[in-house]
């Protein structure tokens, strides 16, 4: 039958019968048992499945909490915090961010990988002199950028040394939603936290200068890339090249009076100043200024008045156009 039909005609009656079979997807039955996700899920903020395995405890550990080094990178600054998990909230123990990095000697460029290293350094420092294990686990004082382990009674700490009274402070790296890509800052801070003593579990295979292909590990070009060698090459690459870019983009650093050749030595000064003295910072007293006070508001009949005046003023100012206009 639809052999007869015109070619229009039977391209209507396909979508018809087409039409017929079409299968509902989502139901009522669907929307009623659909479960909202948590509010940070949808924000993209917390990844939950991350979350539970950083925060989840042994329960035979007693209530022993698992401690997070949260490294977070915002447009201006790198935040390092040692944090724990409680049921009504975190706890954060210490923190430091790469702004209090103006205190050791270094004010600009505060979220590159050296300055990632040198606040991760600065968190692990302040947190063994809060516990009193600064002397006990002094950390990696040489970046060499090598990782180091250390097996005792059948387990791995990643420290030089294992003190039998005390063990190492450990600590997992909590990364959020950040992609963990190889050379990724993050590990600069983890880096920088790891050799300043605390024991973080980690490996060479997202440093810069693993080669995923070959397996091998170039400590020097880590190294290098601790102590800004990476954005010395390029403050020599731009000045040669673009000289004009060259002074917009290293303002600061002209300012500063810091060069390309002169970072790295730059950089040990603040890992040296940092380890002398890790110490926050006393808060500043906060005094609002007080000399600038808020007009009074106008009453009912001050408005009037007000408004009468403007009407006034342009009638004036209309009939005097008017006489003008008349003379003329």
């Amino acid at each position: 039958m639809i052999t007869f039909l015109l070619a229009d005609e039977r391209r209507i009656l396909i979508i018809l019968l087409m039409v017929v079979f079409v299968k509902v997807q989502k139901s009522k039955a669907y929307f009623s048992r659909y479960q909202v996700k948590f509010r940070r899920r949808r924000e993209g903020k917390t990844d939950y499945r991350q979350r539970k395995r950083l925060c989840a405890q042994d329960k035979n550990k007693y209530q022993s909490p698992k401690y997070r080094l949260v490294v977070r990178f915002t447009n201006t600054q790198v935040i390092c915090q040692i944090v724990y998990a409680l049921i009504d909230g975190d706890r954060v123990m210490t923190q430091a961010t790469s702004k209090e990095l103006a205190r050791y000697g270094l004010a600009v460029g505060l979220k590159n990988y050296a300055s990632a290293y040198c606040t991760g350094l600065l968190v692990a420092r302040r947190l063994l002199q809060k516990l009193g294990m600064d002397d006990i686990y002094e950390g990696n004082t040489e970046v060499d950028a090598e990782v180091v382990s250390t097996e005792y009674e059948k387990k791995t700490y990643f420290v030089e040394e294992v003190d039998e009274d005390r063990r190492p402070f450990r600590a997992l790296l909590d990364v959020g939603c950040r992609a963990t890509t190889t050379g990724c800052r993050i590990f600069g801070a983890l880096k920088g936290a790891a050799d300043g003593g605390l024991d973080i579990p980690h490996s060479e295979k997202r440093f810069p200068g693993y080669d995923r292909d070959a397996k091998e590990y170039d400590a020097e070009m880590h190294k290098e890339r601790i102590f800004g060698g990476h954005v010395g090459e390029y403050m020599e690459y731009l000045e040669e090249e673009d000289n004009q870019k060259y002074q917009e983009q290293f303002a600061s650093y002209l300012a500063e009076s810091i060069e390309a050749d002169g970072l790295e030595e730059l950089y040990e000064g603040v890992h040296e100043k940092i380890r002398e003295d890790p110490t926050a910072a006393e808060k500043k007293d906060f005094s609002p200024d007080k000399s600038f006070k808020k007009k009074a508001k106008l009453t009912h009949a001050e408005r009037k008045a007000r408004v009468q005046a403007k009407k006034d003023a342009k009638i004036a100012e209309l009939e005097e156009s008017d006489e003008d206009d008349d003379e003329e």
